[in-house]
């Protein structure tokens, strides 16, 4: 059958592509949704560890409620070992983006194993969290994006820039670990 129009006709049929590449478009569609299925067999390692640890950072310095708690809402997601997860966590390949984020803001600072750092580390870090509160580029914008709750007023950025100051003068005064 031939598709095309012929001059001076008015055809009623809309024009429909070969049965060709209907079958192609549909197989190819079969198939990304067979690979998408069974992506979804193959979920990344969460990371959860809900026992106390020893090393955590408030076991080297003071860390009032306050600052716990902005902590705990804005970074522990990422920076401990303790990850709270989106139901969509679960879908691939989102999980293992996430993953791999998660598993890169451990490697940067980790609150949980904080007291393993050598003194130069805990002062480093310590300043980074500093900075990254003066300059407001932590906790990333995509990621209040969806985490309302974690988007830091000034007065939040305040306590924590406070804090830290604070933290380093205790990590200042005692003896350095290598």
């Amino acid at each position: 059958m031939d598709n095309t129009i012929p001059r001076g006709e008015h055809n009623p049929v809309p024009f429909q592509p070969p049965k060709r590449k209907r079958r192609w478009f549909k197989n190819i569609m079969l198939l990304l949704l067979f690979v998408f299925i069974v992506m979804q067999f193959f979920q990344p390692d969460k990371n959860n560890n809900n026992v106390a640890i020893a090393e955590n950072i408030s076991s080297v310095v003071a860390m009032p409620d306050s600052v716990n708690k902005v902590l705990h809402l804005a970074c522990y997601d990422c920076h401990s070992n303790n990850t709270e997860y989106p139901w969509y966590s679960n879908i691939q390949p989102i999980g293992w983006w996430l993953a791999g984020h998660i598993k890169d803001g451990k490697r940067e600072l980790n609150f949980n194993e904080f007291a393993t750092y050598t003194t130069k580390k805990q002062l480093k870090k310590l300043e980074e969290i500093k900075e990254s509160q003066q300059d407001k580029w932590m906790p990333l914008e995509y990621y209040t994006l969806i985490h309302e709750d974690a988007k830091l007023d000034d007065e939040q950025r305040r306590l924590i820039i406070d804090w830290a100051d604070s933290a380093t003068k205790t990590i200042v005064s005692l003896p350095v670990k290598e």
